[in-house]
């Protein structure tokens, strides 16, 4: 059965730091790529980032502005959201995805099969 949860999120301060994870269980996960979504209240879900099979990363500069980072470790079959310089515009939950086909737009939540249930993330000003 597949699966993936999320953990490392919490409150913090602007310009403080986090790092989420996300391990993966029933999956072959090294052939896979992935990717992190965030919603925040009463907007829709949004593409934050994505990290290949091969470790290629692509990233909503819009949003994330250079502050983020997406790394995995195929070993532990766990893929990390590295967030630094945070602000009260990125709370959110934080949400994990797994797309099964190679060929999808990874910027689009539909192209996704499987999802975490989410972490809460929290800045303070």
């Amino acid at each position: 059965q597949e699966q993936l949860v999320e953990s490392g999120g919490g409150s913090v301060q602007a310009g403080g730091s986090l790092r989420l994870s996300c391990a993966a269980s029933g999956l072959a996960f090294s052939s896979h790529n992935m990717a992190w979504f965030r919603q925040a209240p009463e907007k829709e879900r949004e593409f934050v980032g994505s990290i290949s099979y091969s470790g290629y990363t692509i990233y909503n500069e819009d949003s994330v502005k250079g502050r983020f980072s997406i790394s995995r470790d195929n070993a532990k079959n766990t893929v990390y959201l590295q967030m630094n310089s945070l602000t009260p515009e990125d709370t959110a939950i934080y949400y994990c995805a797994v797309v099964l086909k190679r060929t999808a737009v990874l910027q689009y939540m539909s192209s996704y099969d499987y999802w975490g249930q989410g972490t809460q993330v929290t800045v303070s000003s």
